[in-house]
């Protein structure tokens, strides 16, 4: 057998190189794209490998490690979740990925995820928003004005059109920071000064605050008939955005119960709640919005196949393209069980 060439390389997607890319595609056009892929790998959920994620918690945060298989690609993302880093100038959430080949065991990317990560969990919202919020949806509050905001707005634009968007944080120069980076995207933009206020007219509501903590954005008497809610927020134990009584009068979708269970929203009530699963949806094996009266909730807190879904989508999309650097990441001998030989060769050529 001819021996391989470039066996030690991995393509690597910076940070810097993940910008260009999202920039050179366009942002909308990104996140339409990665909605494809997102939505294509809920229609074959059952072909999946899947765990929930294993998680350490701290008194401050999480870091997580979410695996995924398709039994010909593998894929994990290495994740953290700590509300306090901004205190000190750090990002809340970062994360890098893995894509592998199956059958060999080899890398076939390794990716920044902490940017990727923002744009899929945004399309995976604006993904299950095509099955759960009202028809001709054009209004949603974004309440939580953090580092996901533009991203689900640009995301239910692209995928639903929506164009009206009501802001509210409990920190209002985020509130402007963010509608002062929406506004060159041609949204109506309100900036609210209180969550009831924001929901006021809404036909979707993304809860997305950060602090770890049983925290109740909405209550119950905030929330009208026909609404839908994207509950991104809440993505651990001890941390939901919602009060338990909006919860029982919703129709509940999740992404893996066994996992939404112990971190989402649920988490507030019995293990045996009925929740429906939106791979079903998707699948066209359940319904999703039945009625224009009828309250439906994503409990979303992110799933590994979404983060599957990314870098397959990264590995196709950068094919060809300037948009990687090769990584010299794996030992390759010249002989496959020399590698001791492999140190020694290393050590004769440094004289």
């Amino acid at each position: 057998m001819p021996a391989l060439e470039n066996l030690n390389l991995v393509p690597f997607v910076s940070v810097e190189k993940m910008m260009d890319l999202v920039l050179a595609t366009g942002t909308e056009t990104f996140l339409t794209e990665l909605a494809a892929y997102i939505e294509e790998d809920f229609r074959r959920w059952e072909s999946f490998d899947k765990v929930a994620r294993v998680a350490a918690h701290s008194i401050d945060g999480v870091i997580e490690l979410m695996p995924a298989s398709d039994g010909r690609l593998y894929g994990f993302k290495y994740v953290n979740g700590h509300p306090k880093n901004t205190k000190t100038g750090r990002q809340t959430v970062t994360a890098f990925g893995v894509l592998a080949d199956v059958d060999t065991g080899y890398p076939l990317l390794l990716s920044e995820m902490t940017i990727l990560t923002a744009l899929r969990t945004a399309a995976t919202s604006a993904v299950a928003a095509k099955y759960l919020a009202p028809n001709g949806s054009r209004t949603m509050a974004i309440i939580g004005n953090g580092a996901q905001s533009e991203f689900q707005a640009l995301a239910f634009k692209a995928l639903l059109g929506i164009d009206n968007i009501r802001l509210y944080d409990i920190d209002p120069s985020a509130t402007q920071r963010c509608k002062g980076n929406l506004e060159r995207f041609g949204f109506h933009i309100e900036a609210c000064s209180s969550a009831e206020q924001a929901v006021e007219g809404a036909d979707i509501v993304t809860t997305v605050t950060a602090d770890k903590q049983n925290a109740t954005i909405l209550t119950d008497n905030m929330i009208g008939a026909g609404l839908h809610i994207n509950a991104v927020g809440g993505d651990c134990p001890g941390k939901t955005e919602l009060h338990r009584d909006i919860l029982l009068r919703s129709d509940i979708f999740v992404e893996f119960p066994p996992q939404t269970r112990i971190e989402g929203e649920i988490q507030q009530l019995p293990a045996d709640h009925a929740v429906t699963e939106l791979w079903d949806v998707i699948a066209g094996n359940a319904q999703g919005r039945r009625s224009d009266r009828q309250i439906t909730l994503f409990d979303s807190v992110g799933f590994a196949t979404e983060d599957f879904s990314a870098l397959r989508y990264v590995r196709d999309k950068i094919a060809g393209t300037a948009f990687f650097d090769n990584l010299d990441l794996l030992a390759d001998p010249d002989e496959p069980r020399d590698l001791f030989g492999m140190l020694l060769r290393r050590q004769a050529a440094q004289g």
